[in-house]
């Protein structure tokens, strides 16, 4: 497949001015409206007489705008720089002209970071879906963490990128993950906890007072001695947002070593607490996903089950509830 460019509708943006904007400067409400962009890369485009208000081209940034303006926007395509496309296998779900629904291995990185500008989902979005050269972070609007696994939805013009930004801000993803966390729980609820960098821990992410507000529901799937399995849904997408919650709530992640600890597991069969000491990543797999379509308007998504190193450690817990093992 050769690139693709995005036509003159995915190039175009557009959205009214909301009263909270009124009197605004104008680059300050695209920067609030399109999202997607940078400040800078906004500015650029007034001055270059590519955003229009009520459909006349204003080219000054620090022009006025009033709730209920109609802003336009003339976008550029904005390609990737640094990020070269790799053949990576990736699972698609699926894939039409605006989104793609991917199925993310444990252990693959979403987007390059320091040290790592390749072998990541970015480098393989653009080698499978090439027009993703002209969508921010190759249309990534939401990421796992490296070794946690599932669905991922990707646009694939700025079009869609744009109201899936959109979509997603106004928390209107519905995201379900499965998760095996050490403990019995009883019953489900909810996690509302802020969240926000670890005080001493710079690599970590904690429940803090002056934190993001951060919102989990939880509800029990199975019960095992010392082990529950979870049906997790997201309300908010903070940073490690379940790793952090079920920590909190002291029923941390199996194989989570950088929130759970040491695996607790004294008096289990020797196979079943081998294998939860050596789980090699947090057992966590978004396995729900489902968003608005950015062209239909209609609601579409994708299951995904937990992948085999997951199902086997859930068929251990299975064999020892059963008394199958000694």
């Amino acid at each position: 497949m050769s690139p693709a460019s995005a036509d003159e509708e995915d190039l175009h943006l557009s959205a009214e001015v909301p009263e909270a904007l009124d009197g605004s400067r104008l680059d300050v409400a695209c920067a609030k409206l399109f999202d997607a962009y940078s400040r800078a890369r906004l500015q650029g485009w007034i001055e270059a007489g590519r955003v229009r208000v009520n459909g006349v081209a204003q080219q000054k940034t620090r022009h006025p705008v009033a709730g209920g303006d109609h802003l336009e926007v003339d976008a550029e395509p904005e390609q990737e720089t640094g990020v070269a496309p790799q053949d990576i296998p990736i699972e698609v779900v699926h894939a039409d002209k605006a989104i793609a629904i991917i199925n993310k291995p444990a252990g693959l990185t979403v987007h390059p970071g320091a040290g790592q500008r390749a072998g990541t989902l970015q480098n393989a979005l653009l080698h499978h879906f090439p027009q993703t050269a002209a969508v921010p972070r190759a249309g990534i609007v939401h990421r796992l963490d490296k070794d946690t696994s599932g669905l991922l939805v990707v646009a694939l013009t700025l079009k869609a990128h744009h109201k899936l930004v959109d979509e997603l801000a106004r928390r209107e993803f519905t995201r379900e993950y499965d998760a095996i966390v050490q403990g019995e729980m009883i019953a489900g609820g909810t996690i509302d906890a802020p969240i926000g960098r670890h005080p001493r821990d710079r690599l970590k992410m904690a429940v803090v007072d002056d934190g993001r507000p951060a919102v989990t529901h939880y509800r029990v799937h199975e019960r095992f001695a010392q082990h529950t399995h979870v049906r997790v849904r997201l309300e908010t997408g903070r940073t490690h947002q379940i790793r952090v919650h079920m920590a909190h709530i002291r029923k941390p992640i199996v194989g989570d070593f950088l929130y759970g600890g040491p695996m607790r597991g004294a008096g289990l069969p020797p196979l079943l607490r081998d294998t939860l000491k050596a789980f090699p990543r947090q057992a966590l797999h978004a396995r729900e996903l489902e968003v608005t379509h950015p062209s239909s308007g209609k609601r579409i998504g994708a299951v995904a089950e937990p992948p085999a190193d997951m199902q086997d450690l859930l068929a251990l817990l299975r064999a020892h509830a059963r008394g199958e093992l000694k």
